[in-house]
């Protein structure tokens, strides 16, 4: 048996953001302008000390390991990195091992993309077996459940897009992948979701643009649960005649009033989920009543 934390979309910031000339005539000025008169700050105030809480529990819940699905920052500033690696505990040394992938948020313009610099912060959650020297997708095994991590952000031009892609490279890397690992259960992790907390596909401006191509690849290989952030509110999507395996969002762990994060107790293959959420008036987390599921193991 094992035990997993997941969380997402913490979109943690810092004062100085240490602008540049290039900055100002980037997609950059339109979120700043987002967090600074348009809610998005305010919505997010809380988002350094629920954080820190969450990752106090990391610490003392007896987890495996920790699952970190993207966003780590609000806007891709390097201070905002650095700020969001050390709160994080990206080194700290009492966490459980982590792995994580970057979000829309990480990638907010291709120069942030190019530069590298979630995965100079995030380096050491980023360790696992590969194809060839491809970053993306990698595996970490966590006793006998393997979680298959996909970059799925990129960055997009249009100033009130979040529209994500694997690519075709990455999903043929990600099938050679997954044909090399061992037996046990798959957990596929991507910030992108695959569906709305409906199951609907999510409007054009904020999907997964090759959702389909990527379920294909996860169903053939032998994905047995689908774990994401992006949407900021939590939910779970049981399996049906389309996906085959159980989707869950974690939602954001730091919002306002949609703060939570998720954990997964795996036995076998016997999935039993536990949301927990921050309670502002007690200062703690609070349980919800778990759902249970059952992964399918390659």
């Amino acid at each position: 048996m094992i035990r997993l934390l997941h969380y997402s979309d913490v979109h943690l910031t810092v004062p100085a953001l240490g602008w540049r000339p290039r900055d100002v005539l980037s997609k950059k000025v339109v979120g700043w302008v987002n967090v600074k008169f348009l809610g998005r700050g305010k919505r997010f105030r809380h988002a350094t000390a629920v954080a820190d809480a969450m990752v106090a529990e990391a610490r003392q819940r007896g987890h495996d390991a920790v699952v970190f699905s993207g966003d780590a920052t609000k806007l891709a500033f390097e201070p905002e990195f650095a700020f969001a690696a050390d709160r994080l505990g990206v080194y700290d040394s009492g966490l459980p091992p982590t792995v994580a992938v970057p979000g829309n948020h990480d990638y907010y313009t291709r120069r942030d993309e190019r530069s590298g610099k979630f995965e100079r912060h995030f380096a050491p959650w980023l360790d696992g077996e590969r194809v060839g020297e491809h970053l993306y997708p990698f595996a970490r095994r966590v006793g006998h459940v393997w979680l298959v991590c996909v970059n799925s952000s990129y960055p997009s031009f249009v100033n009130t897009a979040a529209r994500g892609r694997v690519g075709p490279e990455q999903l043929a890397r990600l099938t050679t992948l997954c044909r090399k690992l061992g037996s046990g259960p798959r957990i596929l992790v991507t910030h992108y979701p695959l569906r709305d907390q409906r199951g609907r596909i999510e409007r054009r401006s904020h999907r997964l643009r090759d959702h389909a191509a990527a379920l294909a690849v996860a169903k053939d290989a032998g994905i047995g649960l689908w774990v994401h952030g992006h949407i900021h509110h939590p939910f779970v999507l049981a399996p049906g005649p389309d996906i085959p395996f159980p989707v869950i969002c974690a939602g954001s762990a730091t919002q306002t009033h949609r703060w939570a994060h998720n954990e997964y107790q795996i036995d076998g293959t016997k999935l039993t989920m536990t949301r927990r959420v921050w309670d502002l008036a007690a200062g703690k987390f609070i349980s919800e009543p778990p759902i249970v599921f059952d992964l399918a193991s390659a």
